[in-house]
């Protein structure tokens, strides 16, 4: 009899829960609907069924085990609920990360937020073609200016370039290649077909983010010491 009441009571709170969350989240939990919901639940219940059948046999009183099996279904309605939320504690963790790491790009659906760097400037994580390129904001570029080193990571056709436009750098002028780059990327922000400059080799310490890119955006902008880019849906 003790143990039918265990099972009338762990199968109650699992329903009771699940009828909560979907009576307030309108037929979704988290970004779950309602029909994948139900089979995660399910197996949920059973796992956690299960665990309380081996404590209740092999437990001599029947309190620690009806103890520990709530114990079991707390921790499995908080795993439940974090799987059920996991877009929203992902996007915490990305802000976390971009307050402790300057120039990772901390993304909320199409806004990009980077802090900026110790040095003053805004480093920024960026992907070319595939391949992580560290780059530093600068409006004052028109384009998009890459190291010979960032653009040979890129994978880009560095034998054929043609160093024929004249450019601005710290260390004076010099000479540069155009290219077309098929993906730069900024955390969510994705753009193809970007047009950019390649610097010869040993012009430019680091590779910049320019106009050519930030031109693309929605808008962008500079609030006290983060950086925030909008792309376009």
């Amino acid at each position: 009899m003790q143990r039918r009441l265990l099972w009338i009571l762990l199968f109650g709170l699992l329903l009771a829960f699940a009828f909560f969350v979907l009576r307030e989240g309108g037929g979704t939990v988290g970004d779950l609907t309602r029909q994948e919901f139900m089979p995660l639940a399910v197996k949920i219940a059973i796992a956690v069924f299960g665990g309380a059948l081996v404590l209740a046999l092999f437990r001599e009183r029947i309190s620690k085990a009806i103890l520990a099996a709530l114990l079991w279904t707390a921790i499995a309605l908080g795993l439940l609920v974090g799987y059920a939320y996991r877009h929203e504690v992902r996007d915490v963790g990305d802000r976390v990360l971009a307050e402790l790491m300057p120039g990772r790009a901390a993304t909320s659906g199409r806004t990009v937020n980077i802090a900026r760097s110790r040095g003053g400037e805004f480093a920024v994580n960026a992907q070319i073609n595939g391949a992580f390129v560290s780059m530093v904001l600068d409006s004052g570029a028109s384009a998009v200016v890459l190291t010979h080193d960032a653009a040979k990571a890129a994978g880009l056709p560095l034998a054929f370039l043609d160093y024929s436009v004249s450019v601005d750098t710290a260390n004076g002028r010099a000479r540069a290649a155009p290219v077309t780059l098929d993906r730069l990327s900024v955390g969510g922000i994705v753009e193809r077909s970007v047009p950019a400059l390649i610097a010869q080799p040993g012009q430019l310490k680091t590779s910049l983010l320019g106009m050519s890119f930030l031109n693309r955006l929605e808008r962008w902008e500079v609030r006290g010491d983060r950086l925030m880019m909008r792309g376009y849906p």
